[in-house]
């Protein structure tokens, strides 16, 4: 809680799905109850969970809902709708970003604060992840200004806190800045809670031992390379849980010991966690809260040795990796798997003490608390 004379604005890219980062949001407004939310647009159909919030959107909100949700449409517009946000009457504006919020522009009175998710990763760490070949090509110019402008607007924060030391390595490389690691709040209270009110999906065949993929369907989280890996490996069923805009080609590909949950509810997902052999998680995070969230539930994690998975797994203790992002990597480590597997299922009290000591909520409204103590007194 602040006091109420301190004006507080929280800025975010875009409020249009749920998964990590808005949880995030949701605590810092459990934080600071009074403070406004401003965002480029909204979709509360996908968002329900920001109904509570106090938001207001730039002029893209006018645009129509089909144009909005194709967001490559609108990037040259992105920087525009956040440069037109007035913050005059705030004290503090806190970025939340992995794209284009902590461009906002701020009078020297208010001081603006950003908890870097990570610089955009389509501009400069993963950009064959993000856009074809051929895009690239065509897109130059679109991509050389945006990688320009989004370099000029990493000048305006007065400060940065990184969600983890894989942020901060690229904000120090491609940003020239320094900034403190202030791990996102793992809330163990309510996926306890989850975990007792725990709901089987009745879509789901659970005849045999199963590895699950959670995460949205899209190229940078790398779901193909658990559907080719399904086809060499015949041990146990795959259950995919997540929607995007890869969902029904990798249905199309995917081999008959592979199941799509599609969207599930919490309650569903802690049932899957709770049951299943392992986690895998192939892609290169920038935290990996879902490798906290199955871990908690005694599952362990299949990760790529690379990002967030290598601050938030134990090796040996709550989790495996695989040192190359390819297919006969991540089958090598499947087939090892199963002969270390019972040691890391019984670790379960352990991790979930680590996780609440080094993730937890309190842990986050301490040290986030301390970082902007610097810019502002709360």
């Amino acid at each position: 809680m602040y006091p109420k004379k301190k004006r507080i604005a929280i800025v975010y890219d875009w409020i249009d799905k749920w998964g990590g980062v808005e949880r995030v949001l949701l605590h810092l407004h459990s934080l600071f109850p009074e403070a406004h939310f401003f965002t480029s647009a909204i979709d509360i159909k996908k968002a329900q969970w920001a109904k509570q919030l106090s938001i207001h959107s730039s002029f893209l909100q006018s645009f129509p809902r089909i144009v909005r949700s194709w967001r490559a449409l609108l990037l040259p517009l992105f920087p525009l709708a956040f440069e037109s946000f007035e913050f005059d009457e705030y004290d503090l504006v806190i970025s939340v970003t992995s794209a284009f919020a902590k461009g906002i522009i701020t009078k020297p009175d208010t001081k603006h604060v950003c908890y870097l998710l990570t610089p955009p990763r389509y501009l400069w760490s993963h950009t064959n992840d993000y856009i074809p070949p051929l895009l690239q090509f065509i897109g130059k110019p679109l991509y050389n200004h945006l990688k320009k402008w989004d370099s000029y607007a990493s000048k305006r924060p007065d400060g940065y806190i990184s969600l983890s030391n894989t942020t901060a390595n690229r904000a120090r490389e491609y940003y020239n800045v320094e900034s403190p690691v202030v791990y996102p709040p793992f809330d163990t209270h309510y996926w306890d809670g989850k975990r007792k009110e725990m709901k089987k999906p009745s879509h789901i065949d659970f005849s045999k031992p199963y590895y699950l993929w959670v995460g949205r369907m899209e190229s940078y989280k790398k779901p193909e390379l658990v559907i080719e890996a399904a086809k060499r490996t015949n041990s146990h069923p795959f259950i995919m849980v997540g929607v995007g805009s890869l969902e029904q080609s990798l249905k199309q590909k995917a081999p008959s010991n592979c199941q799509f949950a599609g969207s599930i509810s919490d309650e569903e997902l802690s049932y899957l966690y709770s049951g299943a052999e392992a986690l895998i998680m192939p892609q290169n995070e920038d935290f990996g809260y879902v490798s906290l969230e199955a871990q908690y539930h005694g599952c362990p994690v299949i990760a790529y040795r690379k990002g967030g998975a290598c601050e938030t797994i134990k090796e040996g203790i709550s989790g495996v990796f695989f040192d190359e992002q390819t297919v006969p990597s991540l089958v090598s480590v499947l087939e090892r798997f199963a002969q270390i597997s019972y040691n890391l299922r019984h670790s379960t009290t352990l991790i979930r003490k680590s996780i609440e000591a080094e993730f937890g909520v309190e842990r986050f409204d301490r040290e986030f608390l301390c970082q902007l103590q610097h810019y502002i007194q709360l």
